[in-house]
Protein backbone atom coordinates (compact mmCIF):
# COMPACT_ATOMS: atom_id res chain seq x y z
CA UNK A 1 0.00 0.00 0.00
CA UNK A 2 2.77 2.47 0.93
CA UNK A 3 4.62 1.41 -2.22
CA UNK A 4 1.60 2.31 -4.37
CA UNK A 5 1.22 5.68 -2.69
CA UNK A 6 4.89 6.45 -3.18
CA UNK A 7 4.80 5.27 -6.78
CA UNK A 8 1.84 7.46 -7.64
CA UNK A 9 3.22 10.38 -5.67
CA UNK A 10 0.15 11.09 -3.59
CA UNK A 11 -0.90 10.28 -0.09
CA UNK A 12 -4.60 10.54 -0.86
CA UNK A 13 -7.32 12.22 1.11
CA UNK A 14 -7.06 9.91 4.08
CA UNK A 15 -4.12 10.50 6.39
CA UNK A 16 -3.30 9.60 9.92
CA UNK A 17 -2.44 13.16 10.84
CA UNK A 18 -3.81 14.21 14.17
CA UNK A 19 -5.01 17.44 12.56
CA UNK A 20 -7.27 15.75 10.00
CA UNK A 21 -10.10 15.07 12.42
CA UNK A 22 -10.98 16.67 15.68
CA UNK A 23 -11.86 13.88 18.09
CA UNK A 24 -15.22 14.37 19.76
CA UNK A 25 -16.13 13.34 23.24
CA UNK A 26 -18.68 10.60 23.67
CA UNK A 27 -21.33 13.10 24.76
CA UNK A 28 -20.81 15.52 21.87
CA UNK A 29 -24.09 17.08 20.83
CA UNK A 30 -24.97 16.50 17.15
CA UNK A 31 -28.71 16.89 17.52
CA UNK A 32 -28.73 20.22 15.67
CA UNK A 33 -26.76 18.99 12.68
CA UNK A 34 -27.90 17.73 9.34
CA UNK A 35 -27.30 13.98 8.85
CA UNK A 36 -24.37 14.57 6.47
CA UNK A 37 -22.80 17.02 8.95
CA UNK A 38 -23.24 14.57 11.80
CA UNK A 39 -21.54 11.87 9.77
CA UNK A 40 -18.60 14.19 9.07
CA UNK A 41 -18.22 14.82 12.82
CA UNK A 42 -18.03 11.11 13.47
CA UNK A 43 -15.88 10.32 10.44
CA UNK A 44 -12.74 10.21 12.57
CA UNK A 45 -14.11 7.20 14.41
CA UNK A 46 -13.95 5.10 11.26
CA UNK A 47 -10.28 4.41 11.94
CA UNK A 48 -11.25 3.05 15.36
CA UNK A 49 -13.26 0.13 13.99
CA UNK A 50 -11.40 -2.94 15.29
CA UNK A 51 -10.31 -5.61 12.86
CA UNK A 52 -12.16 -8.92 13.20
CA UNK A 53 -11.10 -12.21 11.63
CA UNK A 54 -14.72 -13.32 11.76
CA UNK A 55 -15.81 -10.32 9.71
CA UNK A 56 -12.85 -10.86 7.38
CA UNK A 57 -13.95 -14.48 6.83
CA UNK A 58 -17.52 -13.39 6.07
CA UNK A 59 -16.33 -10.88 3.50
CA UNK A 60 -14.15 -13.60 2.03
CA UNK A 61 -17.23 -15.81 1.73
CA UNK A 62 -19.10 -12.99 0.00
CA UNK A 63 -16.20 -12.71 -2.43
CA UNK A 64 -16.45 -16.42 -3.14
CA UNK A 65 -20.19 -16.15 -3.76
CA UNK A 66 -19.51 -13.23 -6.10
CA UNK A 67 -17.70 -15.39 -8.68
CA UNK A 68 -18.59 -18.94 -7.69
CA UNK A 69 -21.78 -18.98 -9.73
CA UNK A 70 -20.03 -17.85 -12.91
CA UNK A 71 -17.24 -20.38 -12.44
CA UNK A 72 -19.82 -23.14 -12.19
CA UNK A 73 -20.87 -22.37 -15.76
CA UNK A 74 -17.24 -22.67 -16.84
CA UNK A 75 -16.75 -25.89 -14.91
CA UNK A 76 -19.87 -27.41 -16.47
CA UNK A 77 -18.73 -26.68 -20.05
CA UNK A 78 -18.17 -30.37 -20.78
CA UNK A 79 -21.66 -31.20 -19.55
CA UNK A 80 -23.21 -28.46 -21.68
CA UNK A 81 -21.30 -29.63 -24.75
CA UNK A 82 -22.67 -33.13 -24.25
CA UNK A 83 -26.21 -31.76 -23.95
CA UNK A 84 -25.78 -29.73 -27.15
CA UNK A 85 -23.78 -32.16 -29.31
CA UNK A 86 -26.86 -33.19 -31.32
CA UNK A 87 -27.02 -29.67 -32.76
CA UNK A 88 -23.66 -28.68 -34.23
CA UNK A 89 -24.41 -24.95 -34.35
CA UNK A 90 -25.48 -24.88 -30.71
CA UNK A 91 -22.48 -26.99 -29.66
CA UNK A 92 -20.09 -24.65 -31.48
CA UNK A 93 -21.60 -21.40 -30.24
CA UNK A 94 -23.06 -21.98 -26.76
CA UNK A 95 -19.91 -20.78 -24.95
CA UNK A 96 -19.85 -17.54 -26.92
CA UNK A 97 -23.56 -17.08 -26.26
CA UNK A 98 -23.08 -17.61 -22.52
CA UNK A 99 -20.18 -15.15 -22.39
CA UNK A 100 -22.06 -12.51 -24.41
CA UNK A 101 -25.26 -12.69 -22.36
CA UNK A 102 -23.34 -12.65 -19.08
CA UNK A 103 -21.06 -9.74 -19.97
CA UNK A 104 -23.77 -7.50 -21.43
CA UNK A 105 -26.22 -8.17 -18.60
CA UNK A 106 -23.60 -7.60 -15.93
CA UNK A 107 -22.37 -4.37 -17.52
CA UNK A 108 -25.88 -2.93 -17.89
CA UNK A 109 -26.83 -3.86 -14.32
CA UNK A 110 -23.62 -2.37 -12.91
CA UNK A 111 -24.11 0.88 -14.82
CA UNK A 112 -27.70 1.24 -13.61
CA UNK A 113 -26.84 0.43 -9.99
CA UNK A 114 -23.87 2.80 -10.02
CA UNK A 115 -26.24 5.64 -10.90
CA UNK A 116 -28.71 4.69 -8.13
CA UNK A 117 -26.75 5.74 -5.05
CA UNK A 118 -28.89 7.96 -2.87
CA UNK A 119 -31.66 5.50 -2.07
CA UNK A 120 -29.60 2.35 -2.48
CA UNK A 121 -29.75 -0.34 0.19
CA UNK A 122 -26.51 -2.24 -0.18
CA UNK A 123 -27.45 -4.99 2.30
CA UNK A 124 -30.66 -5.51 0.30
CA UNK A 125 -28.69 -5.82 -2.93
CA UNK A 126 -26.37 -8.40 -1.38
CA UNK A 127 -29.25 -10.45 0.03
CA UNK A 128 -31.22 -10.26 -3.21
CA UNK A 129 -28.18 -11.41 -5.22
CA UNK A 130 -27.64 -14.43 -2.98
CA UNK A 131 -31.32 -15.35 -3.14
CA UNK A 132 -31.36 -15.08 -6.95
CA UNK A 133 -28.28 -17.30 -7.21
CA UNK A 134 -29.80 -19.84 -4.83
CA UNK A 135 -32.99 -20.11 -6.90
CA UNK A 136 -31.16 -20.03 -10.23
CA UNK A 137 -28.74 -22.83 -9.44
CA UNK A 138 -31.44 -24.90 -7.78
CA UNK A 139 -33.26 -24.76 -11.12
CA UNK A 140 -30.07 -25.66 -12.99
CA UNK A 141 -29.48 -28.62 -10.69
CA UNK A 142 -33.06 -29.77 -11.24
CA UNK A 143 -32.62 -29.39 -15.01
CA UNK A 144 -29.96 -32.11 -15.00
CA UNK A 145 -32.70 -34.53 -13.91
CA UNK A 146 -35.99 -33.19 -15.25
CA UNK A 147 -34.89 -31.65 -18.57
CA UNK A 148 -32.76 -34.47 -19.97
CA UNK A 149 -35.18 -34.91 -22.86
CA UNK A 150 -35.20 -31.25 -23.90
CA UNK A 151 -33.89 -30.41 -27.36
CA UNK A 152 -30.54 -28.54 -27.59
CA UNK A 153 -32.22 -25.31 -28.71
CA UNK A 154 -34.75 -25.37 -25.87
CA UNK A 155 -32.10 -26.16 -23.28
CA UNK A 156 -29.86 -23.40 -24.66
CA UNK A 157 -32.63 -20.85 -24.16
CA UNK A 158 -33.12 -22.12 -20.61
CA UNK A 159 -29.38 -21.91 -19.86
CA UNK A 160 -29.10 -18.38 -21.28
CA UNK A 161 -31.99 -17.21 -19.10
CA UNK A 162 -30.19 -18.71 -16.09
CA UNK A 163 -26.97 -16.98 -17.17
CA UNK A 164 -28.77 -13.64 -17.40
CA UNK A 165 -30.20 -14.09 -13.90
CA UNK A 166 -26.78 -15.01 -12.56
CA UNK A 167 -25.19 -11.98 -14.23
CA UNK A 168 -27.90 -9.79 -12.69
CA UNK A 169 -27.11 -11.27 -9.28
CA UNK A 170 -23.39 -10.80 -9.83
CA UNK A 171 -23.94 -7.12 -10.60
CA UNK A 172 -25.99 -6.72 -7.43
CA UNK A 173 -23.45 -8.38 -5.15
CA UNK A 174 -20.44 -6.67 -6.74
CA UNK A 175 -22.04 -3.28 -6.35
CA UNK A 176 -23.34 -3.98 -2.86
CA UNK A 177 -20.42 -5.88 -1.34
CA UNK A 178 -17.68 -3.43 -2.29
CA UNK A 179 -19.72 -0.47 -1.04
CA UNK A 180 -20.63 -2.36 2.12
CA UNK A 181 -17.00 -3.29 2.81
CA UNK A 182 -15.92 0.33 2.36
CA UNK A 183 -18.39 1.45 5.03
CA UNK A 184 -16.45 -0.49 7.68
CA UNK A 185 -13.35 1.63 7.13
CA UNK A 186 -11.05 -1.42 7.05
CA UNK A 187 -9.07 -1.92 3.86
CA UNK A 188 -8.49 -5.53 4.93
CA UNK A 189 -12.15 -6.30 4.26
CA UNK A 190 -11.79 -5.07 0.69
CA UNK A 191 -8.86 -7.44 0.33
CA UNK A 192 -11.01 -10.26 1.75
CA UNK A 193 -13.50 -9.78 -1.09
CA UNK A 194 -10.70 -10.00 -3.63
CA UNK A 195 -9.22 -13.07 -1.94
CA UNK A 196 -12.63 -14.74 -1.92
CA UNK A 197 -12.93 -14.20 -5.65
CA UNK A 198 -9.52 -15.81 -6.06
CA UNK A 199 -10.70 -18.86 -4.13
CA UNK A 200 -13.77 -19.09 -6.35
CA UNK A 201 -11.53 -19.11 -9.42
CA UNK A 202 -9.78 -22.25 -8.20
CA UNK A 203 -12.66 -23.92 -6.41
CA UNK A 204 -13.95 -26.22 -9.15
CA UNK A 205 -12.92 -29.66 -10.25
CA UNK A 206 -13.53 -31.03 -13.73
CA UNK A 207 -14.19 -34.52 -12.47
CA UNK A 208 -17.51 -33.79 -10.78
CA UNK A 209 -20.99 -34.03 -12.30
CA UNK A 210 -22.94 -30.94 -13.34
CA UNK A 211 -25.55 -31.66 -10.68
CA UNK A 212 -22.89 -31.38 -7.98
CA UNK A 213 -21.48 -28.21 -9.58
CA UNK A 214 -24.83 -26.48 -9.44
CA UNK A 215 -25.65 -27.81 -5.99
CA UNK A 216 -22.33 -26.49 -4.71
CA UNK A 217 -23.22 -23.02 -5.99
CA UNK A 218 -26.50 -23.25 -4.05
CA UNK A 219 -24.61 -24.23 -0.88
CA UNK A 220 -22.12 -21.36 -1.22
CA UNK A 221 -24.92 -18.82 -1.78
CA UNK A 222 -26.90 -20.08 1.22
CA UNK A 223 -23.82 -20.08 3.45
CA UNK A 224 -23.02 -16.50 2.45
CA UNK A 225 -26.65 -15.47 3.01
CA UNK A 226 -26.64 -16.82 6.57
CA UNK A 227 -23.18 -15.47 7.37
CA UNK A 228 -24.21 -12.00 6.20
CA UNK A 229 -26.85 -11.62 8.95
CA UNK A 230 -24.43 -10.79 11.82
CA UNK A 231 -22.37 -8.60 9.47
CA UNK A 232 -25.42 -6.49 8.65
CA UNK A 233 -26.13 -6.08 12.37
CA UNK A 234 -22.55 -4.99 12.95
CA UNK A 235 -22.88 -2.44 10.16
CA UNK A 236 -25.97 -0.94 11.80
CA UNK A 237 -24.06 -0.58 15.07
CA UNK A 238 -21.27 1.32 13.28
CA UNK A 239 -23.78 3.66 11.63
CA UNK A 240 -25.40 4.38 14.99
CA UNK A 241 -22.01 5.14 16.52
CA UNK A 242 -21.01 7.50 13.73
CA UNK A 243 -24.28 9.40 13.49
CA UNK A 244 -24.86 9.51 17.22
CA UNK A 245 -27.73 7.97 19.15
CA UNK A 246 -29.94 11.05 18.94
CA UNK A 247 -29.53 11.35 15.18
CA UNK A 248 -30.16 7.63 14.60
CA UNK A 249 -33.26 7.67 16.80
CA UNK A 250 -34.72 10.60 14.84
CA UNK A 251 -34.82 8.46 11.71
CA UNK A 252 -37.24 5.66 10.93
CA UNK A 253 -34.32 3.23 10.74
CA UNK A 254 -30.54 3.12 10.93
CA UNK A 255 -30.43 2.44 7.22
CA UNK A 256 -32.49 5.57 6.52
CA UNK A 257 -30.05 7.60 8.59
CA UNK A 258 -27.12 6.21 6.65
CA UNK A 259 -28.80 6.97 3.32
CA UNK A 260 -29.54 10.56 4.30
CA UNK A 261 -25.86 11.09 5.10
CA UNK A 262 -24.61 9.91 1.71
CA UNK A 263 -22.85 12.18 -0.71
CA UNK A 264 -23.84 11.37 -4.29
CA UNK A 265 -20.88 11.41 -6.65
CA UNK A 266 -20.79 10.52 -10.33
CA UNK A 267 -18.39 7.99 -11.91
CA UNK A 268 -16.76 10.88 -13.81
CA UNK A 269 -16.02 12.71 -10.56
CA UNK A 270 -14.56 9.55 -9.08
CA UNK A 271 -12.37 8.94 -12.09
CA UNK A 272 -10.77 12.37 -11.65
CA UNK A 273 -9.57 11.28 -8.20
CA UNK A 274 -8.94 7.62 -8.98
CA UNK A 275 -7.68 7.70 -12.56
CA UNK A 276 -4.32 6.03 -11.88
CA UNK A 277 -5.84 3.27 -9.77
CA UNK A 278 -8.70 2.85 -12.23
CA UNK A 279 -6.34 2.43 -15.16
CA UNK A 280 -4.26 -0.06 -13.20
CA UNK A 281 -7.38 -2.12 -12.49
CA UNK A 282 -8.45 -1.99 -16.15
CA UNK A 283 -5.06 -3.17 -17.41
CA UNK A 284 -4.84 -5.86 -14.73
CA UNK A 285 -8.27 -7.32 -15.45
CA UNK A 286 -7.83 -7.00 -19.22
CA UNK A 287 -4.76 -9.22 -18.92
CA UNK A 288 -6.77 -11.56 -16.73
CA UNK A 289 -9.40 -11.94 -19.44
CA UNK A 290 -6.88 -12.80 -22.16
CA UNK A 291 -4.65 -15.07 -20.10
CA UNK A 292 -7.08 -18.04 -19.86
CA UNK A 293 -7.53 -18.02 -23.65
CA UNK A 294 -3.86 -18.79 -24.17
CA UNK A 295 -3.64 -21.05 -21.13
CA UNK A 296 -6.28 -23.38 -22.58
CA UNK A 297 -4.24 -23.75 -25.79
CA UNK A 298 -1.02 -24.72 -24.00
CA UNK A 299 -0.46 -28.49 -24.08
CA UNK A 300 2.12 -30.40 -22.09
CA UNK A 301 4.88 -32.05 -24.15
CA UNK A 302 5.91 -34.27 -21.26
CA UNK A 303 5.27 -37.97 -21.43
CA UNK A 304 3.96 -40.00 -18.54
CA UNK A 305 7.47 -40.98 -17.47
CA UNK A 306 9.27 -37.60 -18.04
CA UNK A 307 10.01 -34.61 -15.63
CA UNK A 308 6.99 -32.66 -14.53
CA UNK A 309 5.54 -29.26 -15.72
CA UNK A 310 6.76 -27.64 -12.51
CA UNK A 311 8.52 -24.79 -14.32
CA UNK A 312 5.36 -23.76 -16.16
CA UNK A 313 3.17 -24.08 -13.09
CA UNK A 314 5.58 -22.36 -10.67
CA UNK A 315 7.13 -19.65 -12.84
CA UNK A 316 4.29 -18.82 -15.19
CA UNK A 317 0.93 -19.63 -13.63
CA UNK A 318 1.93 -19.02 -10.01
CA UNK A 319 3.76 -15.76 -10.66
CA UNK A 320 0.90 -14.50 -12.81
CA UNK A 321 -1.60 -15.30 -10.08
CA UNK A 322 0.50 -13.64 -7.37
CA UNK A 323 1.20 -10.44 -9.29
CA UNK A 324 -2.35 -10.22 -10.63
CA UNK A 325 -3.86 -10.73 -7.20
CA UNK A 326 -1.46 -8.34 -5.48
CA UNK A 327 -2.00 -5.52 -7.95
CA UNK A 328 -5.78 -5.88 -8.10
CA UNK A 329 -6.18 -6.15 -4.32
CA UNK A 330 -3.78 -3.29 -3.58
CA UNK A 331 -5.59 -0.90 -5.91
CA UNK A 332 -8.97 -1.82 -4.47
CA UNK A 333 -7.70 -1.35 -0.92
CA UNK A 334 -5.95 1.95 -1.69
CA UNK A 335 -8.95 3.57 -3.36
CA UNK A 336 -10.53 4.58 -0.06
CA UNK A 337 -7.51 6.69 0.81
CA UNK A 338 -7.92 8.87 -2.28
CA UNK A 339 -11.49 10.04 -1.67
CA UNK A 340 -13.37 11.88 1.05
CA UNK A 341 -15.16 9.92 3.77
CA UNK A 342 -18.64 10.68 2.45
CA UNK A 343 -17.64 9.41 -0.99
CA UNK A 344 -16.41 5.98 0.07
CA UNK A 345 -19.68 4.07 -0.08
CA UNK A 346 -20.78 5.35 -3.51
CA UNK A 347 -17.13 5.22 -4.58
CA UNK A 348 -16.92 1.53 -3.75
CA UNK A 349 -20.21 0.85 -5.51
CA UNK A 350 -18.84 2.33 -8.72
CA UNK A 351 -15.37 0.95 -8.12
CA UNK A 352 -16.75 -2.56 -7.77
CA UNK A 353 -17.89 -2.45 -11.38
CA UNK A 354 -14.27 -2.80 -12.45
CA UNK A 355 -14.22 -6.36 -11.17
CA UNK A 356 -17.13 -7.23 -13.44
CA UNK A 357 -14.59 -7.36 -16.27
CA UNK A 358 -12.51 -10.03 -14.56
Amino acid sequence: MDFLRGLLGKRGSRTTSSQEYERLTEDADTSGLEPSEALDHYAGREEEVPFSWVEYAIFGLLGMAMLWAWNMFLAAAVYFHKRFEEDKWVADNFQSAILTVSTITNLVVMWILTNMQQKASYPFRINLALLVNTVTFSMLAASTIFMVGASPSVYLVFVLVMVALTAYATGLIQNGAFAFAASFGRSEYMQALMAGQGVADTGSSSGTSAFVYFLTAVAVSLAALLAFIPLAKRHNQLVEARLGDRMAESMASVEEAERSARKVITPKQLFVKLHWLSLAIIVCFAATMFFPVFTAKIQSVRGDGDDSDLFYLAFVQLLFGLTNGWLGSSCMMAAGEWVDEGERRPRAASWGSASSWA
